[in-house]
């Protein structure tokens, strides 16, 4: 029913945010809201897909329309819910997710919270090959890279400096940062993978 809802983030929460429109506040889960926290108060795009049951009514929220379009193919599978799917794009970046299914790498798909060995060969059954009009299946590596072009070619240390930012924005301490840092430092990152690998370290 919605496409996108463009409009100012107003709140984060640990698995939502809050995206105002004409005074009015949507709830969206989304599988990573911290990457958003760059942007709060301002006007952003959120591409959504509306999920109706018989006892919930729910939006979900994506930061990019790959995403959108492969949490429709999750949840088409069977044995993943709109939970699971948000849960593995929360973990992996689509073009992983992709070529993963692609190259039958069961290994690679049981990593992700809530994928077992059954839930993997049916993600590949059910999608292997049917996932072009995302990215086409000879150019991945163009895929994976296409996301990550920047004309000022943010260095390693750019992407940590501003992924701590996002973080202290949210609340966590100088002392909680300084202590997971050493930990991420060396890694060749976008901002959002160190804020998801950040966020792991932080609550384990």
């Amino acid at each position: 029913m919605y496409e996108y809802i463009k409009g100012n983030v107003e709140l984060i929460g640990p698995e939502y945010v809050v995206i105002e429109n004409n005074g009015i506040g949507y709830q969206i889960l989304t599988p990573n809201p911290f990457v958003f926290s760059k942007i709060r108060g301002k006007e952003t795009i959120i591409y959504t897909y509306q999920h109706v049951r018989e006892d919930v009514i729910a939006l979900y929220g994506f930061e990019k329309t790959e995403e959108k379009m492969l949490f429709k193919k999750l949840i088409s599978v069977s044995g993943i819910g709109p939970k699971g799917a948000l849960a593995i794009l929360a973990f992996g970046e689509p073009v992983h997710v992709i070529r993963a299914i692609e190259n039958e790498d069961e290994k690679f798909l049981t990593k992700f919270p809530g994928v077992g060995k059954k839930t993997a060969r049916q993600m590949i059954l059910d999608l292997k090959g049917k996932l072009t009009d995302i990215a086409p299946l000879d150019n991945y590596d163009l895929f994976a890279s296409g996301d990550d072009i920047n004309l000022q070619k943010p260095t390693e240390e750019t992407h940590l400096e501003e992924a701590l930012l996002a973080l202290a924005a949210l609340g966590y301490s100088d002392r909680e940062l300084k202590k997971i840092t050493p930990k991420l430092e060396g890694k060749d990152l976008t901002t959002d993978q160190y804020i998801k690998q950040a966020l792991q370290l932080l609550i384990t």
